[in-house]
């Protein structure tokens, strides 16, 4: 899956910060909520999560939305988004238009 987050300008330092130190407790939880291969690229203030989950993302959300830990973090970087859901309060989705899967090196 992918979705797409947009900082605040200036939020970048702060963003990355945080980031470097992710609390083991929030790490603990995505593993109980089946979220594995978690990456979070940036270019400026556009930030591309791409992630994979082995219930769904469905689960994923039931799980970490459920937990004050999930809560606590999303508070911690509040102030650092300018946008980070749609008006129906989904993700900003990224859809796959193109996928070159390639030879895999021997």
């Amino acid at each position: 899956m992918c979705h797409l987050y947009r900082l605040r300008p200036g939020a970048q330092a702060e963003y990355e910060r945080r980031h470097a130190r992710i609390w083991p407790e929030l790490s603990a939880l995505l593993d109980e909520a089946g979220v594995y291969d978690y990456h979070i690229y940036r270019h400026d203030l556009l930030l591309i999560c791409v992630l994979r989950t082995r219930h769904g993302f469905a689960h994923a959300r039931a799980v970490t939305a459920a937990s004050p830990v999930q809560a606590r973090w999303t508070a911690s970087l509040s102030e650092l988004f300018a946008e980070i859901a749609d008006a129906d309060g989904e993700p900003l989705w990224a859809y796959p238009v193109f996928h070159h899967p390639g030879q895999p090196p021997p």
